[in-house]
């Protein structure tokens, strides 16, 4: 049975605020642990999950029937949720709930190629029946286009030699291992940069992100979500990256804001104010205890909000 620790999970189960007959959305459902406590809850509501791994949601299935049957799991990128919904007769729901983090069983699992410690071949799909992988990214991106990612999605200053390198090494044969990449990347970083962190850390995650689109779904699926809440519903974010959390961040704080035009005008009509609120302004953090029981937590954040009208 895969490990996964499901991170912030009592944070983001009480920030849920969950009705025992309300219509839940875990739009990540990975290996359950979300869903798990969020069925528990709802013995006359419902929960919607949605996943693109087939083999978490065949892990899930059996974890969540195990609780209820009040669930349906589909397989689809969370940025349909509202179609998927709409689909099946649901207009409105009561909270969602995304936990953006690759889970502990994708990441321990050689052979889906999303870690940079162990060998495998280079993969990172989280849908593994697209076609579009990491070997792809690796070895057909021309050399502007690996420096414009691992820049934009890895933050990486580095960003121009480790490309090159990539480009350099492919002419004679192709990449096909995550470690042959850790090795050609580790080839341009100084010692010095190795013993602060792990060098590939941010090239994988830039590789990962441009394989699965995660960030050009993310903010698709946040309007998504938004309109689908009922007043008093509301969307729980858990990011794990910079990136992740300024959109997530800059996204909510739109919807929340008075328009410049009447802000601190007196008596300003009800229906002129926004139709959302931020439950809280700065993010929810792991506790100390949570970090030292899973270190995976350590960059997470969590934001809330609430629709008001």
């Amino acid at each position: 049975m895969p490990k996964h620790i499901s991170v912030l999970l009592n944070e983001a189960i009480s920030e849920l605020n969950i009705k025992e007959d309300g219509v839940y959305v875990d739009a990540t459902l990975g290996y359950g642990g979300h869903s798990s406590e969020i069925l528990k809850k709802v013995e006359r509501g419902y929960l919607f999950a949605f996943d693109q791994d087939s083999e978490a949601i065949r892990h899930s299935t059996d974890r969540l029937n195990a609780i209820s049957t009040n669930f349906t799991i589909i397989k689809s990128n969370f940025k349909n949720l509202k179609e998927e919904l709409n689909s099946r007769g649901i207009e409105k729901v009561d909270g969602i709930l995304f936990d953006l983090g690759v889970s502990s069983p994708e990441l321990d699992e050689d052979y889906r190629g999303f870690s940079f410690h162990q060998d495998a071949p280079l993969d990172m799909r989280m849908d593994t029946s697209q076609e579009f992988s990491a070997y792809n990214v690796v070895n057909e991106y021309s050399e502007k286009q690996l420096t414009n990612i691992f820049y934009k999605y890895g933050e990486d200053k580095f960003a121009p030699r480790i490309a090159r390198n990539i480009v350099k090494h492919r002419e004679n044969k192709k990449i096909e291992t995550t470690m042959e990449l850790v090795d050609i990347i580790k080839e341009v970083v100084p010692i010095k940069e190795r013993l602060k962190k792990h060098p590939a850390r941010q090239i994988f995650q830039a590789i990962r992100i441009e394989v699965n689109h995660e960030l050009d779904v993310l903010e698709i699926a946040l309007q998504k979500s938004l309109d689908l809440l009922n007043v008093g519903g509301r969307v729980v974010v858990i990011t794990f990256h910079s990136l992740e959390d300024r959109i997530v961040k800059r996204y909510f704080k739109k919807m929340c804001e008075v328009d410049e035009k009447i802000k601190g005008l007196p008596n300003i009509d009800p229906s002129l104010l926004p139709d959302f609120k931020l439950v809280s302004r700065k993010p929810i953090l792991p506790t100390d205890e949570e970090i030292v029981e899973n270190p995976r937590s350590r960059s997470a954040k969590m934001r809330v909000i609430e629709r008001i009208k």
